[in-house]
């Protein structure tokens, strides 16, 4: 509540009430914890295009790697939830896909594969050969699928946001899958406008594990990246099942 609104409320009740010295010090100063209250009501309530409630202790936790972990350890982690780099670009192959893929499977944690595109390349084939990658591995219902997008490639924000678009709605037609977008927040906040059907997945840095807003055009947020020390670290808004429910039938 603002400034100017608190003084204009003290001075109506100083002339109504005509207290004057300690009566009217203990009168204001009932008024003003009950000011208070109501302002830390409404800050806690928050904007209503917040991420969606619950403490972060209560979010699924989950974790990203690809080969530059290739040794990762999933029995000994905690994570309710992996994603994993499976392809990038038009030939590029992660060595330790199938390796994190086989592993995520024993465990069976919700898992997901993604891929690093390059909007400097045809987007169908980048989808392609994302898809030829992944569909090599066993599947399982549940399993996501994920676009890293994280550069422009010397391309405007029209043209990174229509490939984008070509390469998510490509993968969707290919599997029935809804692929989730992954970006940093301000990347996502120039090039994702119109991609608010695509789950989000965003990084954002040095903020307390969900508390994020949602950039551009989406409402809610999925998932968010919030450090990669000393490993990508993840939580969701979402419950394990409703993220199973974001991957393959």
């Amino acid at each position: 509540m603002p400034i100017d609104r608190l003084s204009s409320i003290f001075s109506h009740l100083k002339n109504r009430l005509d207290l004057s010295g300690a009566r009217l010090y203990s009168a204001m100063a009932g008024v003003i914890v009950a000011v208070l209250a109501i302002v830390a009501a409404v800050v806690v309530t928050g904007p209503a295009d917040a991420a969606p409630r619950g403490a972060a202790s209560e979010r699924p936790y989950g974790q990203d790697v690809s080969a530059y972990e290739s040794d990762h350890d999933w029995n000994a982690s905690q994570a309710q939830f992996g994603i994993i780099k499976a392809t990038e670009g038009l030939t590029f192959r992660d060595s330790a896909f199938a390796r994190h893929w086989a592993e995520l499977g024993k465990k069976g944690i919700v898992r997901g594969a993604y891929h690093y595109g390059h909007p400097g390349n045809d987007p169908i084939a980048e989808a392609d050969h994302f898809l030829s990658v992944v569909d090599a591995q066993p599947a399982e219902t549940g399993d996501l699928l994920v676009l890293d997008l994280e550069t422009s490639d010397g391309r405007s924000v029209a043209q990174v946001n229509a490939w984008a678009k070509t390469w998510l709605a490509h993968v969707k037609d290919e599997t029935g899958v809804t692929p989730l977008f992954y970006s940093g927040w301000n990347f996502a906040d120039t090039y994702g406008h119109g991609l608010a059907e695509y789950p989000l997945w965003v990084a954002y840095y040095g903020r307390e594990k969900g508390d994020v807003t949602p950039p551009a055009d989406w409402k809610s947020w999925a998932i968010h990246q919030y450090t990669d020390v000393p490993i990508d670290q993840n939580v969701s808004a979402l419950t394990t099942a409703q993220l199973r429910a974001l991957g393959r039938p």
